[in-house]
Protein backbone atom coordinates (compact mmCIF):
# COMPACT_ATOMS: atom_id res chain seq x y z
CA UNK A 1 0.00 0.00 0.00
CA UNK A 2 2.84 2.29 0.93
CA UNK A 3 4.81 1.79 -2.46
CA UNK A 4 1.68 1.81 -4.50
CA UNK A 5 0.79 5.44 -2.76
CA UNK A 6 4.07 6.63 -3.58
CA UNK A 7 3.76 5.27 -7.14
CA UNK A 8 0.57 7.27 -7.15
CA UNK A 9 2.20 10.54 -5.63
CA UNK A 10 4.99 10.41 -8.51
CA UNK A 11 2.65 10.05 -11.34
CA UNK A 12 0.63 13.02 -10.24
CA UNK A 13 3.98 15.40 -9.94
CA UNK A 14 4.93 14.19 -13.75
CA UNK A 15 1.18 14.70 -14.98
CA UNK A 16 1.10 18.43 -13.46
CA UNK A 17 4.61 19.06 -15.30
CA UNK A 18 3.73 17.89 -18.35
CA UNK A 19 0.11 20.11 -17.82
CA UNK A 20 2.75 22.97 -17.04
CA UNK A 21 4.48 22.56 -19.69
CA UNK A 22 1.36 22.49 -21.86
CA UNK A 23 0.01 25.27 -20.74
CA UNK A 24 -0.56 28.42 -22.82
CA UNK A 25 1.87 31.42 -21.89
CA UNK A 26 0.06 35.05 -21.35
CA UNK A 27 -0.31 36.76 -24.29
CA UNK A 28 2.43 39.55 -24.87
CA UNK A 29 0.85 43.01 -24.79
CA UNK A 30 -0.43 44.09 -28.04
CA UNK A 31 -2.41 47.04 -29.66
CA UNK A 32 -5.93 46.88 -29.21
CA UNK A 33 -8.96 47.92 -31.25
CA UNK A 34 -8.06 51.64 -31.11
CA UNK A 35 -4.23 51.50 -31.46
CA UNK A 36 -4.01 51.72 -27.42
CA UNK A 37 -1.49 49.40 -25.39
CA UNK A 38 -3.54 46.15 -23.94
CA UNK A 39 -2.59 43.86 -21.64
CA UNK A 40 -4.27 40.79 -20.02
CA UNK A 41 -6.55 41.91 -17.52
CA UNK A 42 -5.16 45.37 -17.40
CA UNK A 43 -7.24 48.65 -17.39
CA UNK A 44 -7.38 50.43 -20.23
CA UNK A 45 -4.96 53.17 -20.77
CA UNK A 46 -6.09 55.44 -23.72
CA UNK A 47 -3.23 57.36 -24.75
CA UNK A 48 -2.35 60.85 -25.94
CA UNK A 49 -4.65 61.97 -29.50
CA UNK A 50 -7.19 59.71 -29.54
CA UNK A 51 -10.45 61.02 -31.40
CA UNK A 52 -13.82 60.49 -29.17
CA UNK A 53 -17.39 61.26 -29.21
CA UNK A 54 -19.25 63.07 -25.76
CA UNK A 55 -22.77 62.23 -26.08
CA UNK A 56 -24.74 62.82 -23.33
CA UNK A 57 -28.34 63.27 -24.28
CA UNK A 58 -30.97 61.50 -26.90
CA UNK A 59 -29.95 58.06 -28.24
CA UNK A 60 -26.60 57.37 -29.11
CA UNK A 61 -25.25 58.30 -32.72
CA UNK A 62 -23.05 55.15 -34.18
CA UNK A 63 -21.85 56.87 -37.09
CA UNK A 64 -19.26 58.76 -36.05
CA UNK A 65 -15.54 57.50 -36.60
CA UNK A 66 -13.91 57.62 -33.25
CA UNK A 67 -12.82 54.75 -31.62
CA UNK A 68 -13.59 56.02 -28.23
CA UNK A 69 -17.24 57.26 -26.89
CA UNK A 70 -17.99 58.75 -23.85
CA UNK A 71 -22.04 58.14 -22.95
CA UNK A 72 -24.51 58.76 -19.73
CA UNK A 73 -24.13 55.33 -17.74
CA UNK A 74 -27.77 55.79 -16.57
CA UNK A 75 -29.45 56.07 -20.01
CA UNK A 76 -27.30 53.38 -21.36
CA UNK A 77 -27.81 50.19 -21.04
CA UNK A 78 -25.19 46.65 -21.79
CA UNK A 79 -27.05 46.21 -25.38
CA UNK A 80 -25.67 49.82 -26.21
CA UNK A 81 -22.20 49.00 -24.87
CA UNK A 82 -21.77 45.39 -26.57
CA UNK A 83 -22.67 47.37 -29.84
CA UNK A 84 -20.17 49.98 -29.40
CA UNK A 85 -17.70 46.96 -28.61
CA UNK A 86 -18.81 45.63 -31.41
CA UNK A 87 -17.54 48.14 -33.41
CA UNK A 88 -14.40 48.56 -31.93
CA UNK A 89 -15.29 51.04 -29.67
CA UNK A 90 -13.71 52.14 -26.34
CA UNK A 91 -16.96 52.83 -24.09
CA UNK A 92 -16.33 55.71 -21.17
CA UNK A 93 -19.02 55.74 -18.66
CA UNK A 94 -20.31 59.25 -17.24
CA UNK A 95 -21.16 59.36 -13.95
CA UNK A 96 -21.68 62.57 -11.98
CA UNK A 97 -19.54 61.96 -8.49
CA UNK A 98 -19.96 65.55 -7.06
CA UNK A 99 -24.03 66.45 -7.11
CA UNK A 100 -27.11 65.02 -6.07
CA UNK A 101 -29.66 64.50 -9.24
CA UNK A 102 -33.16 64.85 -8.52
CA UNK A 103 -33.93 62.44 -11.95
CA UNK A 104 -31.57 59.45 -11.08
CA UNK A 105 -33.00 56.58 -9.85
CA UNK A 106 -30.96 56.26 -6.85
CA UNK A 107 -31.76 60.18 -5.75
CA UNK A 108 -33.43 58.74 -2.53
CA UNK A 109 -30.31 56.79 -1.59
CA UNK A 110 -28.67 60.33 -0.99
CA UNK A 111 -29.07 61.42 2.74
CA UNK A 112 -30.36 65.00 2.52
CA UNK A 113 -27.16 65.92 5.21
CA UNK A 114 -24.87 65.39 1.91
CA UNK A 115 -27.01 67.73 -0.37
CA UNK A 116 -26.15 71.25 -0.66
CA UNK A 117 -26.39 74.19 -2.60
CA UNK A 118 -27.69 74.49 -6.49
CA UNK A 119 -24.55 74.08 -8.32
CA UNK A 120 -26.55 76.07 -11.63
CA UNK A 121 -28.04 72.91 -13.50
CA UNK A 122 -32.03 72.05 -13.23
CA UNK A 123 -32.64 69.37 -10.30
CA UNK A 124 -29.30 68.99 -9.10
CA UNK A 125 -26.91 70.03 -5.60
CA UNK A 126 -23.61 70.06 -4.54
CA UNK A 127 -22.58 66.81 -2.25
CA UNK A 128 -20.82 67.34 0.65
CA UNK A 129 -17.36 65.24 -0.19
CA UNK A 130 -15.81 65.41 2.94
CA UNK A 131 -18.23 62.74 4.23
CA UNK A 132 -16.65 60.22 2.26
CA UNK A 133 -18.45 57.27 4.63
CA UNK A 134 -21.66 58.26 3.06
CA UNK A 135 -20.23 58.80 -0.12
CA UNK A 136 -18.45 55.56 -0.61
CA UNK A 137 -20.99 52.39 -0.59
CA UNK A 138 -23.32 55.11 -3.11
CA UNK A 139 -20.48 55.72 -5.97
CA UNK A 140 -19.59 52.06 -5.24
CA UNK A 141 -22.95 51.02 -6.29
CA UNK A 142 -22.68 53.58 -9.56
CA UNK A 143 -19.31 52.19 -10.80
CA UNK A 144 -20.53 48.82 -10.14
CA UNK A 145 -23.51 49.31 -12.84
CA UNK A 146 -20.65 50.65 -15.30
CA UNK A 147 -18.86 47.64 -14.74
CA UNK A 148 -21.82 45.51 -15.20
CA UNK A 149 -22.59 47.30 -18.33
CA UNK A 150 -19.51 46.18 -19.86
CA UNK A 151 -18.01 49.72 -19.54
CA UNK A 152 -13.73 50.66 -20.18
CA UNK A 153 -13.52 54.01 -17.91
CA UNK A 154 -15.39 56.24 -16.01
CA UNK A 155 -16.11 60.25 -16.15
CA UNK A 156 -16.55 61.28 -12.85
CA UNK A 157 -18.00 65.13 -13.30
CA UNK A 158 -17.67 67.71 -10.71
CA UNK A 159 -14.42 66.57 -9.21
CA UNK A 160 -13.65 70.67 -8.35
CA UNK A 161 -16.25 71.26 -5.99
CA UNK A 162 -13.40 72.83 -3.53
CA UNK A 163 -13.44 75.69 -6.40
CA UNK A 164 -17.04 76.63 -6.47
CA UNK A 165 -20.02 77.38 -3.98
CA UNK A 166 -21.43 74.13 -2.70
CA UNK A 167 -22.70 75.39 0.77
CA UNK A 168 -20.21 73.25 2.65
CA UNK A 169 -16.67 74.60 3.32
CA UNK A 170 -14.32 72.37 1.17
CA UNK A 171 -11.05 72.49 0.90
CA UNK A 172 -8.46 71.20 -1.73
CA UNK A 173 -7.35 68.56 1.37
CA UNK A 174 -10.89 67.69 0.95
CA UNK A 175 -11.16 67.20 -2.71
CA UNK A 176 -7.97 65.46 -2.91
CA UNK A 177 -9.03 63.01 -0.41
CA UNK A 178 -12.21 62.63 -2.42
CA UNK A 179 -10.85 62.36 -6.01
CA UNK A 180 -8.47 59.44 -4.71
CA UNK A 181 -11.10 57.95 -3.24
CA UNK A 182 -13.15 58.01 -6.49
CA UNK A 183 -9.99 56.58 -8.84
CA UNK A 184 -9.61 53.58 -6.05
CA UNK A 185 -13.28 52.66 -6.81
CA UNK A 186 -12.60 52.09 -10.81
CA UNK A 187 -9.35 50.70 -10.21
CA UNK A 188 -10.93 48.25 -7.80
CA UNK A 189 -13.33 47.32 -11.09
CA UNK A 190 -10.93 46.91 -13.42
CA UNK A 191 -12.17 50.47 -14.60
CA UNK A 192 -9.89 53.59 -16.04
CA UNK A 193 -10.96 56.61 -14.35
CA UNK A 194 -10.39 59.98 -15.90
CA UNK A 195 -9.69 63.31 -13.75
CA UNK A 196 -12.53 65.66 -15.37
CA UNK A 197 -11.75 69.30 -14.82
CA UNK A 198 -9.77 70.11 -11.34
CA UNK A 199 -6.80 71.63 -12.53
CA UNK A 200 -5.14 72.82 -9.86
CA UNK A 201 -4.85 69.12 -8.61
CA UNK A 202 -3.87 67.80 -12.06
CA UNK A 203 0.26 67.28 -10.24
CA UNK A 204 -1.14 65.41 -7.03
CA UNK A 205 -3.25 63.39 -9.28
CA UNK A 206 -2.22 62.63 -12.56
CA UNK A 207 -0.44 59.39 -11.28
CA UNK A 208 -3.82 57.71 -10.17
CA UNK A 209 -6.24 58.94 -13.08
CA UNK A 210 -5.57 57.21 -16.35
CA UNK A 211 -6.59 59.79 -18.66
CA UNK A 212 -8.37 63.80 -18.26
CA UNK A 213 -11.30 64.92 -19.22
CA UNK A 214 -11.52 68.94 -20.06
CA UNK A 215 -14.15 71.64 -20.81
CA UNK A 216 -12.58 75.22 -21.68
CA UNK A 217 -9.05 74.96 -20.94
CA UNK A 218 -8.75 77.36 -24.05
CA UNK A 219 -11.19 79.92 -23.10
CA UNK A 220 -9.84 80.07 -19.69
CA UNK A 221 -6.31 79.98 -20.79
CA UNK A 222 -5.23 77.55 -18.81
CA UNK A 223 -4.72 74.08 -21.17
CA UNK A 224 -0.79 73.93 -20.22
CA UNK A 225 -2.21 72.85 -17.10
CA UNK A 226 -2.90 69.34 -18.26
CA UNK A 227 0.55 68.52 -19.92
CA UNK A 228 1.99 66.25 -17.18
CA UNK A 229 -1.01 63.97 -18.88
CA UNK A 230 0.00 63.61 -21.91
CA UNK A 231 4.09 63.73 -20.40
CA UNK A 232 2.70 60.36 -18.73
CA UNK A 233 1.79 58.60 -22.31
CA UNK A 234 -2.66 59.76 -20.92
CA UNK A 235 -4.97 61.02 -23.22
CA UNK A 236 -6.81 64.79 -22.67
CA UNK A 237 -10.22 64.43 -23.78
CA UNK A 238 -10.85 68.27 -24.74
CA UNK A 239 -13.75 70.10 -25.19
CA UNK A 240 -14.81 73.89 -25.93
CA UNK A 241 -18.46 75.08 -26.55
CA UNK A 242 -18.12 78.82 -27.21
CA UNK A 243 -14.16 79.06 -28.71
CA UNK A 244 -14.33 78.26 -32.42
CA UNK A 245 -11.70 75.74 -33.10
CA UNK A 246 -9.74 77.99 -35.55
CA UNK A 247 -8.95 79.85 -32.22
CA UNK A 248 -8.13 76.65 -30.26
CA UNK A 249 -6.96 73.89 -32.85
CA UNK A 250 -3.45 74.68 -33.36
CA UNK A 251 -2.44 75.03 -29.37
CA UNK A 252 -4.28 71.56 -28.22
CA UNK A 253 -2.93 69.76 -31.31
CA UNK A 254 0.70 70.64 -30.54
CA UNK A 255 -0.31 69.83 -26.82
CA UNK A 256 -1.16 66.34 -27.80
CA UNK A 257 -5.07 66.59 -26.72
CA UNK A 258 -8.14 65.01 -28.18
CA UNK A 259 -9.94 68.21 -29.00
CA UNK A 260 -13.37 69.26 -30.32
CA UNK A 261 -16.11 72.19 -30.34
CA UNK A 262 -19.12 70.87 -28.55
CA UNK A 263 -22.37 72.45 -28.02
CA UNK A 264 -23.39 72.31 -24.58
CA UNK A 265 -26.47 70.39 -24.35
CA UNK A 266 -23.56 67.17 -25.56
CA UNK A 267 -26.07 65.66 -28.60
CA UNK A 268 -24.80 64.34 -31.46
CA UNK A 269 -23.09 67.78 -33.27
CA UNK A 270 -19.29 67.70 -32.55
CA UNK A 271 -16.35 70.03 -34.83
CA UNK A 272 -13.68 67.87 -34.00
CA UNK A 273 -10.14 69.47 -34.42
Amino acid sequence: MIRTARLRTVLCAVALLLLAACSPTPAEPGPGPTGTQTTPRARWQPRPGLAWQWQLQGKIDHSVDVPVYDIDGFENDAATVRRLHREGRKVICYINVGAWESFRPDRDDFPESVRGGPNGWEGERWLDIRQLDVLRPLMAKRFDMCRDRGFDAIEPDLLDGHLNDTGFPLTAVHQLAYNRMIARLAHDRGLSVGLKNDLPQVPELVREFDFAVNEECAEFDDCEALEPFVAAGKAVFHVEYAVPVGRFCEQVERLGFSSMRKRLELGVWRQPC
